[in-house]
């Protein structure tokens, strides 16, 4: 069959859940059997979120081959499974760019470049992903943002355009919000005929409308809402919270979401798939009683900052049968004479990423204290890092320890810039980003608890590395690098094997991590916690 689109929209305010509805749908439509691809188109002008404070866009996500994305990836892959790739994240900084250096080459041929056509025909053009030759058999876009933000307005256009060029090949799906006024007991639905009402307003009639709300809507909410919107009752959907996110594909099946896509479309609908091992993994997840307390020393307080962190650590306790209570720990407000306080209770600690020198010092006396306490301890890239300055300082002696990026003239540089980074003047996507390989070493932890041979793959995204010089110092005394990349020999994780559980990746392994496949650390992390 012809590729089919769905483009998915969203109304009257943001962090409704677009993300979530549509990986939901990804994975509705995958168990039925579909090949799909999610992919998400940002309104701002920023050529990718690399360069932004986690404060202003939450994490940053990396796909395999080396692109920083939004969040929203994260949660298309732990959904689906999906590999994505830099085609499934645009930004308005993008198209302009590509568009712009078209113009500069003479591709245009002295016209005048505006909005429409070519800026428009542009987005169209990744939407439908041209060239691309990858045989789906859905592509589920989700554009970022507010309908009525003016930034929106190129994608909006580029919508209707579509939506007229491909007829029963495209589906418009929109996600709206409808509050409860305690005052008057009542949930009000006029946000969301105002939200409908903008986005006929730029020619695009939403064939399905998705309700966010925290109290249940009866048929005579959704039916008024079907009324007043040209919506079909069968299409009008709610997006009740719920105790996880991961419930929501569920309810959209209950609810026939996915039936009423493929019937817009023009697919027989047939039976409802059983989803099995998601149901499976459901009943776990209630089934959890026990309790795992896990501190995130960080100094970004702010749940989407470590999203993916948060996110694995979650999975792998619902895979170990409990539920993961996760306690965010400034880093900028640990001391010696607190950590004890600040750790309290707590079962084991992950030392977050990050970049910059602000709560540095906090990180790396939380990891002295969990290694000479033997708390179980999991440092991801920078918190790696200072697992190792740590290790520098207090066992082999170098009070003056450092890495490169904090202390350009420390002595003891344990950490240190790549040399192919020395001469990078640019910040964005200039960093070590994407899969590389990593040989890990027979009969260590991490060997064991991947159990899946010598080589494995995963991501990163960072510039300064373990420095090798030092290597042999830190084995004799205790610390073994454990995983190291066969290309550069480049150290990715370390170990103290005398310890429960003191493990530090210069990867993210977080990104690897889905509801059916929990990464095999974050597993052994847990078990070790336990």
């Amino acid at each position: 069959m012809n590729t089919k689109y769905i483009f998915v929209t969203g109304g009257v305010v943001s962090s409704l859940g677009k993300g979530i509805i549509s990986a939901s749908i990804g994975k509705l439509l995958q168990a039925r059997g579909f090949k799909v691809t999610i992919q998400k188109f940002d309104p701002y002008i920023n050529i990718d979120p690399g360069t932004l404070n986690p404060y202003e866009h939450g994490e940053c996500y990396v796909t395999e081959d080396g692109f920083e994305t939004d969040l929203d990836l994260g949660h298309y892959e732990r959904f689906t499974g999906i590999h994505t790739t830099r085609n499934n994240s645009i930004t308005t900084g993008r198209i302009y760019k590509t568009v712009i250096d078209r113009e500069r080459h003479g591709d245009y041929l002295g016209k005048t470049i505006q909005v429409v056509p070519h800026i428009t025909d542009e987005i169209k053009r990744r939407m439908l992903r041209e060239g691309l030759d990858e045989g789906l058999d859905f592509v589920i876009t989700e554009v970022g943002g507010t309908i009525g933000d003016i930034e929106s307005a190129p994608f909006m256009e580029a919508i209707r355009q579509l939506r007229w060029q491909l007829g029963r090949d495209a589906v418009c799906v929109h996600l709206t919000y409808v509050p409860y006024l305690k005052a008057a007991d009542e949930l009000k639905t006029k946000p969301t005929q105002h939200s409908v009402k903008e986005l006929q307003g730029m020619g695009i009639q939403p064939d399905i409308l998705v309700l966010r709300t925290e109290r249940h809507l009866d048929d005579h909410v959704r039916m008024k809402v079907a009324s007043f919107c040209n919506v079909d009752l069968e299409c009008v959907v709610q997006s009740e919270d719920m105790p996880s996110i991961y419930e929501a594909p569920v309810s959209m099946q209950k609810q026939g979401l996915d039936a009423a896509i493929m019937r817009k479309i023009g697919i027989p609908v047939g039976e409802t798939p059983a989803m099995k091992p998601w149901h499976d993994f459901l009943n776990k997840q209630r089934n959890a009683k026990q309790e795992v307390h896990i501190g995130l020393v960080g100094k970004y307080d702010l749940q989407d900052a470590y999203k993916s962190i948060r996110e694995s650590l979650n999975l792998a306790g619902i895979y170990n049968d409990v539920k993961a209570k996760l306690h965010f720990v400034n880093s900028e407000e640990i001391t010696k004479e607190n950590v004890a306080e600040k750790l309290d209770g707590l079962q084991g600690i992950v030392v977050c990423p990050g970049f910059g020198s602000r709560g540095i010092e906090g990180k790396i006396i939380a990891a002295e204290y969990t290694r000479t306490n033997d708390t179980p301890t999991f440092g991801i890239c920078l918190g790696m890092q200072m697992m190792v300055i740590e290790f520098a300082r207090n066992v082999l002696g170098y009070k003056d320890a450092n890495s490169r990026e904090m202390d350009e003239r420390t002595p003891h540089n344990v950490i240190d810039i790549m040399e192919e980074q020395k001469n990078i003047t640019q910040m964005g996507g200039t960093m070590r980003l994407g899969a590389y390989e990593c040989e890990l070493q027979k009969g260590s932890r991490t060997y064991e608890a991947y159990d899946c041979g010598d080589l494995i793959k995963e991501r990163h995204r960072h510039r300064y590395e373990f420095n090798n010089k030092y290597q042999e110092e830190f084995e004799i005394n205790g610390m073994k690098c454990v995983g190291i990349n066969p290309a550069a020999n480049l150290v990715e994780i370390v170990e103290i094997p005398e310890k429960k559980w003191y493990i530090g990746t210069q990867f993210h392994p977080e990104y690897s991590s889905t509801v059916l496949h929990p990464h095999p650390l974050f597993m052994s992390f847990i078990k070790a916690c336990l």
